[in-house]
């Protein structure tokens, strides 16, 4: 019977490559995005402010949209269970209205 290379039992080491996210949460040049907007709580507002940023950015490979709504979509995935409900509704609806706001509704 093979036996696994794995150890069995004990602690799990810390794999730095874990934290990817937070690093990139914290360190990335994708979108200069305005202050805080993630947790405003009017959708419109939120969609029109990821739109601007995403239409002046030269630093982004894909289109203003592609580039506004993976940043919307890594945020809400990055906040996990921390996000409580009424903001991931907000950030929800915010991705519809950024779909209409850049006419692919």
């Amino acid at each position: 019977m093979p036996t696994s290379h794995r150890a069995k039992g004990g602690a799990h080491r810390k794999n730095p490559r874990r934290k990817w996210s937070a690093s990139v949460t914290a360190h990335s040049n994708a979108l200069a995005l305005e202050q805080s907007v993630f947790t405003w709580k009017d959708p419109r507002r939120i969609a029109a402010s990821l739109k601007r940023s995403a239409e002046r950015s030269k630093r982004r490979k894909g289109t203003p949209f592609q580039s506004a709504m993976s940043m919307l979509t890594f945020y809400i995935n990055r906040a996990g269970r921390d996000l409580d409900a009424s903001q991931r509704r907000v950030l929800q609806r915010a991705k519809e209205e950024l779909r209409k706001q850049f006419g692919r509704d």
